[in-house]
């Protein structure tokens, strides 16, 4: 089975930390691989790598020149991955062809906001791999290349955040997702979409697993994901999964039949979560 995108496993200072959902600071064991593992807390249950590597050598793997062409392959799966998030905004409930405000973080090349904004959307980017500098010269879009919180984007500025495949990547998604909160109108969304450490592949494969990878610092359910957002203001309004067999790991009937399973069940190997920012009024304490 082949994994997902993947900087090069390899020595870098670390520290523990409490868990960012709740706190805690008891952990077990729980799924090993290639020179990384993860463990779990005692309390909320939110898989994770702890000890952690420092923010500053995170941000270096994403930066030109570490760990391989990471924009030939962005340039490379682009009409796939394009494919594959018009069907979630679809399965969100976004209807495309209403002009809103939108910030894309981690949108890599910018195809998906070439196609919002022309159709009339206000689009925004933050990437901070070289594919941003793609998505400017190439198709002149506004992309950020700094992290969310240092672009200090005005309060209550957008209608619509998207963050695909990228919660997994930070090393405080409880700060990303306030800050997300901070930046989005009342009444605006918030779609993640991030794999699903509960559907059926990651119980099949365990350290196997293709989202299971060196660059993933945290492994979220659908239940500790939720709880994230509703600790930071969020109501839950859509939740949805998919993947149930990766592509060659079984005949394509097989697979055809596991994906409308998986879908249909909420075991799927990725999930989407469509969050309500609250009034300020209305937040929810947070987990901690």
């Amino acid at each position: 089975m082949i994994k997902t995108w993947s900087t090069p496993v390899e020595t870098e200072t670390t520290r523990t930390i409490p868990c960012i959902l709740c706190g805690g600071e008891v952990f077990t064991p729980h799924l090993f691989y290639e020179g990384f593992s993860y463990v779990r807390c005692t309390c909320c249950r939110l898989v994770q790598m702890n000890p952690q590597p420092e923010h500053d050598a995170v941000r270096r793997r994403y930066q030109e020149g570490y760990g391989g062409d990471y924009l030939a392959y962005e340039l490379a799966n682009e009409a796939a991955f394009l494919r594959l998030q018009e069907l979630a905004l679809g399965d969100a409930g976004v209807d495309s062809n209403t002009a809103l405000s939108v910030l894309d973080i981690g949108c890599a090349t910018g195809a998906l906001l070439e196609k919002l904004r022309d159709r009339g959307w206000a689009c925004t980017g933050v990437e901070i791999s070289p594919a941003a500098e793609y998505a400017r010269k190439e198709r002149g879009l506004d992309v950020r290349s700094l992290p969310l919180e240092e672009n200090r984007f005005p309060d209550t500025d957008f209608d619509l955040v998207l963050a695909s495949h990228v919660i997994e990547h930070l090393n405080d998604p409880a700060a990303f997702v306030a800050e997300v909160h901070r930046i989005l109108k009342p009444g605006g969304h918030f779609i993640v979409t991030t794999p699903n450490i509960a559907g059926f592949q990651a119980r099949l494969f365990r350290g196997r697993w293709r989202s299971a990878i060196f660059d993933h610092l945290y492994l979220f359910s659908v239940k500790t994901l939720s709880r994230l957002l509703t600790g930071k203001g969020f109501a839950i309004e859509r939740v949805r999964t998919w993947g149930g067999l990766a592509a060659g790991t079984a005949p394509a009937p097989v697979k055809r039949i596991a994906d409308r399973a998986a879908k249909r069940l909420g075991v799927g190997d990725v999930m989407l979560i469509r969050g309500k920012r609250l009034p300020a009024k209305s937040t929810l304490s947070a987990a901690r």
